[in-house]
């Protein structure tokens, strides 16, 4: 359970993909986490940054590049190991002790699986909000909407290049707060 509870911390990850299916031998990667902190009083968001994350099982596709516009030359002049990202994430966010959130279960299930392949600590506590479901759940929409189109419906106007993690993050807090109040 969360122990703290004066803000939550929103995530998006962008990972190496690929126009079709997996490459053979190659697991997806991290390699962005976006991150930022939503006070729960105000709104306000904060400490909004993406965290550019070293590939270790795969390569950065041209369609991964077209997506999320993360080339291999931000990789090298930018990243981090990804254990490196883990610690950012435990000491500068207390993400062990505080709710955090994600757009779907894609966040937490690329977590836990890199995690686990990688033999390291996953860096969250269990209390995990699933934006997504929620918001379509408040709204009694019947379905869940992607992130744009939960924007749309909330006439927010989608801040950023999308499929950037740092970018996403901040317009997901925006759609939880909508969705908390």
């Amino acid at each position: 359970m969360a122990r703290r509870l004066d803000k939550i911390v929103v995530v998006d990850v962008e990972s190496t993909c690929w126009e079709g299916s997996i490459p053979e031998g190659v697991e997806s990667d991290i390699i962005e986490v976006g991150i930022c902190l939503l006070d729960t009083k105000t709104g306000e968001i904060s400490d909004n940054r993406g965290i550019i994350v070293i590939p270790e099982r795969s390569d950065i596709s041209p369609f991964c590049t077209e997506l999320t516009t993360i080339t291999p030359e931000l990789i090298d002049q930018e990243g981090i190991t990804f254990k490196e990202a883990l610690k950012i994430l435990k000491n500068n966010y207390c993400t062990q002790s505080r709710a955090w959130a994600s757009f779907g279960a894609y966040d937490l299930k690329q977590f836990q699986r890199q995690c686990s392949a990688l033999n390291m600590g996953y860096p969250f506590g269990p209390s995990h909000i699933n934006v997504k479901t929620l918001f379509a759940l408040k709204h009694k929409l019947g379905h869940e909407l992607g992130m744009a189109g939960a924007l749309k419906y909330l006439n927010i106007e989608l801040e950023g290049t999308h499929h950037r993690g740092k970018d996403d993050a901040r317009n997901i807090a925006k759609i939880l707060w909508q969705t908390l109040e």
